[in-house]
């Protein structure tokens, strides 16, 4: 409001607003009491007072108080009471404010907000607790009555309640410039809204005959739920105001009451009273009421968006009525318009055979043993046969009594995961095949060889199984590469690979070890019978046709070894070597057993 004026020119705004404020509505106030029947039934003033305590800056209170000491001070001795009885009142009534801003001080972090129902409640007690004090002192200087004590408490305590509320919010509304920017349509509603409240509760209390005092109620329960918190705050204002001047004047169905004129004023504050404990929580109540609602459906569509981002739909089966529930999302991972009716026999006939059954299954098991559930299978979309991978997590519900009542759920399209799941296997299938493929041959390299002979020797060391190596290369291939050049020696390695491959039985395995060299692994053999398949080898490879332009005969040479309990690879593989080099010796196109 005057954040932008020098410190002394808005301690002066300041206290200028307190002392005319405060001195035109206590002379007002003492000036209604001198009615029929001397009636107050609130104290405007300290409502006034405490509202600008709260709305201005820390440095301007001690001179505010200094102001409101000296309007109260001066109205009333204007109004007639004596000096000692004036300071008194002044004295009591700038204890109240200090009490009251100290207690929401001490109970509010922050502002006070009337859109909070435990703010609300906080300036309820600070109320309370500050009229009480106020009592206390003013009865306690001026040597009053009980009487005199409930009449200063409730008149006080109104006072702080009725007007308080209405200035801060309207002083907040301008100051951020919502007035300013509301529709004019609101503003009209606003008008027309708080002017009927005026007029029921001026028919209501003009006239004694019928007790319609419930009738001012409605209009500001009614402003309350269409203006809010400020409605109904800006109706209270209006109705005290109305309803205090016309019973003061001896109108009205409370004036018309037949008993004494305090009796008469206490009804008037228990009737405001109670209407204050009805609108203001109601007002803070709905306020709540539409945050959580929008926060709800902000919630809701954070949700779809965050389910069609992630192709993930939530479902619920009720148990109890047998229907099913889908979201939207859940609908389009079935290839279903949203909305379309479906039936828990519909939605598993949307799967795939097997899979439909499997589900039905899992949900049996899960609705049996209360444990939550996860499912992975294929739907078939209707529309265009297109079948989807889906994964889908449940829990079950219970009722109070702990009986299953609802399944609730989530389905996620995982087509495109499991796509590149499979490609990534097959990628990596790919990888590893070539890794531990020899590319000339198409025959395990040496690393895959090693690693195969490497388990066989674990499977013969532990089973005890039948295990034999054989290790062959082919003559005079330098000889080859020299006479024909490299190309032609290419194609006699791959040749001889493929012979000797054909030649295996299935149990077996042959694979290039580097070069013209190549070795055979025969699994569950005897020595008789790995020599026979091992000459099987050199006779296949001895027999082929050739070409006109390779050699006319190309011949192998072996090396046969049979585990006998070595310790490694490398110790069987030495033994057939060493085989293979005597065979080489003898004269070459021969197989040779290790010793």
């Amino acid at each position: 409001m005057t954040r932008s004026l020098p410190p002394r020119v808005e301690a002066a705004f300041w206290f200028s607003a307190t002392a005319l404020g405060y001195y035109l509505l206590a002379s007002l106030s003492l000036y209604a009491t001198k009615g029929a029947d001397n009636i107050a039934a609130i104290w405007p003033p300290s409502g006034y007072f405490l509202a600008l305590l709260l709305l201005m800056p820390s440095h301007a209170r001690l001179p505010s108080f200094a102001a409101m000491a000296a309007a109260s001070l001066a109205a009333n001795m204007m109004a007639g009471s004596p000096l000692w009885t004036s300071a008194a009142f002044s004295l009591a009534n700038g204890a109240e404010a200090a009490i009251a801003l100290w207690v929401l001080r001490r109970r509010e972090a922050g502002e006070l907000s009337f859109m909070v129902p435990r703010s609300v409640g906080n300036f309820c007690v600070a109320a309370l607790s500050a009229s009480t004090v106020s009592a206390a002192i003013a009865w306690a200087l001026t040597g009053g009555s009980a009487d005199f004590f409930l009449s200063w408490l409730t008149t006080v305590g109104l006072g702080m309640l009725i007007v308080t509320p209405p200035i801060i919010m309207l002083a907040r509304l301008a100051e951020s410039k919502a007035l300013r920017n509301m529709p004019l349509a609101m503003r009209i509603e606003a008008t027309v809204i708080l002017t009927l409240a005026a007029l029921v509760t001026t028919a209501s209390f003009s006239q004694s005959q019928f007790p319609v005092t419930f009738i001012p109620c409605v209009a500001v329960v009614a402003a309350a739920y269409r203006l809010g918190p400020f409605g109904a705050a800006a109706g209270m204002l209006v109705v005290a105001i109305i309803a205090s001047l016309l019973t003061g004047q001896g109108h009205g169905p409370i004036a018309g009451i037949d008993a004494a004129p305090k009796m008469k004023v206490f009804f008037l504050q228990f009737y405001l009273l109670t209407l204050l404990g009805t609108v203001l929580p109601l007002a803070a109540l709905l306020v709540v009421r539409q945050r959580l609602s929008r926060r709800l459906e902000q919630s809701n569509r954070w949700l779809l968006q965050a389910e069609a981002a992630a192709l993930v739909g939530h479902w619920r089966v009720d148990l109890v009525r047998w229907t099913i529930h889908w979201s939207d999302q859940a609908y389009r991972i079935h290839g279903l318009d949203p909305g379309t009716e479906m039936s828990i026999e519909g939605s598993l006939d949307l799967y795939m055979p097997g899979d439909g059954t499997r589900l039905r299954q899992t949900l049996e098991d899960a609705v049996r043993d209360g444990v939550p559930f996860e499912y992975h299978g294929q739907v078939i979309r209707p529309h265009d046969d297109e079948i989807r991978d889906i994964v889908s997590h449940g829990s079950i519900e219970f009722s109070r009594s702990g009986r299953p009542v609802g399944i609730f759920g989530t389905i996620q399209d995982i087509t495109e995961t499991v796509d590149n799941a499979r490609a990534l296997e097959a990628a990596r299938n790919s990888a590893e095949e070539a890794a531990n493929t020899d590319l000339l041959t198409g025959l395990p390299n040496r690393r895959h060889t090693l690693a195969f002979l490497e388990r066989a020797l674990i499977g013969a060391r532990d089973n005890g199984a039948p295990l034999a190596v054989a290790i062959f290369d082919i003559d005079h291939f330098k000889r080859i590469n020299d006479s024909y050049g490299h190309a032609v020696g290419d194609v006699v390695i791959r040749r001889v690979g493929q012979r000797a491959e054909a030649s295996l039985r299935d149990e077996d395995m042959v694979g290039r070890f580097g070069g013209e060299e190549f070795v055979c692994v025969f699994q569950r053999s005897s020595a008789q019978a790995a020599e026979i398949v091992a000459e099987r080898v050199r006779k296949a490879i001895e027999a082929e046709d050739r070409s006109a332009d390779g050699p006319a005969r190309v011949t192998v040479s072996i090396g046969l070894a049979v585990y006998a309990g070595e310790a490694s690879v490398e110790d069987l593989l030495h033994r057939a070597d060493e085989a293979l080099y005597r065979a080489k010796r003898e004269g070459r196109n021969r197989l040779r057993m290790a010793a």
